[in-house]
């Protein structure tokens, strides 16, 4: 069975660079979550990096060269890779299974992610900048299926985001909200990949 996790609040923390992003961009912090988000999506389905920074930009009245688009993904991707002590600690106890990562996720973060050291944990990595569709679209599940040459049903995912989950349990896949990594452990041995 493969154990494929999401990444954004399960294997990471969430960013705490969203202060520091507003300041590059002259606005407030509550302002940037606004907008940030607003556009995550189009980003997340293979935006570019300076596009999505244009765009945030014009939402809250500043002016983003290609310069500063650079420096904004620096100081986003950086914000995001912050892995979670607890999350860590169960790859590394799943680490002889079949594990994959599925991500919402520009494909920029995608190669910084790649070169982290707990990412060699993973068989796979797949992110939804490469692939031009993203979690819950059906075809993001169908693709990872091609991605791991299994079928849905030999896939549990786990993810922060019902919507997310409801859209691995009707691509056929097991469908696990993330608690933690300790409710994780104990969801992975009721289903007995852990003893």
């Amino acid at each position: 069975m493969w154990i494929v996790f999401d990444y954004g609040e399960v294997i990471s923390t969430r960013t705490a660079a969203l202060p520091t992003l507003a300041s590059m961009l002259g606005t407030t912090a509550d302002r940037l979550e606004e907008v940030y988000w607003a556009g995550r999506d189009l980003y997340d389905r293979g935006q570019s990096d300076v596009d999505y920074w244009r765009g945030v930009g014009e939402a809250v009245g500043a002016d983003v060269s290609a310069d500063l688009a650079a420096s904004l993904t620096e100081v986003d991707t950086e914000g995001w890779l912050q892995p979670d002590a607890e999350s860590l600690a169960l790859l590394h106890e799943l680490a002889d299974l079949p594990l994959a990562l599925l991500s919402n996720a520009p494909s920029s973060f995608g190669r910084a992610v790649e070169q982290q050291p707990w990412a060699k944990n993973f068989r796979h990595l797949v992110f939804s900048g490469d692939l031009g569709v993203a979690k819950p679209d059906p075809a993001i599940w169908e693709a990872l299926a091609r991605q791991l040459e299994t079928t849905p049903g030999d896939c549990v995912f786990f993810d922060d985001r019902q919507s997310n989950i409801d859209g691995a349990l009707e691509a056929g896949m097991g469908g696990v909200l993330w608690l933690g990594a300790v409710p994780a452990r104990e969801e992975l041995v009721r289903l007995g990949v852990l003893g």
